[in-house]
């Protein structure tokens, strides 16, 4: 774990808008994801988006897109940002056909985080 931390800090040493907090909060998300679908292995942006969604929900409630925001991020393509600075690093590693638009207006991140809104869905 101690080199998970090394390597973000050396990430934001290159790209410093996202916290740090906010790459173990998506690691955590992807490792939930991946349990919960039965996977060890790849999945694709949809499928993690959804993750994170429902982990920022779970460990946050009504102060996930607060919280979110304070580390840097305010939409799906920062996660997909974040995803691939994590990627370029060797902290996660992705299929060929993987790209930063697969991350683009996957769901509208104001409303994904309301937990109001979320409930009545």
């Amino acid at each position: 774990m101690e080199d998970f931390y090394h390597k973000v800090k050396e990430i934001i040493g290159k790209d410093p808008r996202y916290r740090p907090d906010a790459y173990e909060f998506l690691m955590q998300a992807l490792l939930l994801t991946q349990r919960k679908l039965k996977r060890n292995g790849h999945i694709n942006a949809g499928e993690l988006l959804t993750g994170i969604r429902e982990f920022g929900l779970d460990q946050y409630g009504p102060m996930a897109k607060t919280v979110l925001e304070h580390w840097g991020i305010k939409s799906t393509e920062d996660f997909g940002e974040i995803v691939f600075n994590m990627v370029g690093n060797g902290l996660m590693r992705k299929a060929d056909a993987d790209s930063r638009d697969d991350f683009k207006n996957v769901y509208d991140f104001n409303q994904a985080f309301d937990i109001f809104e979320t409930k009545n869905k």
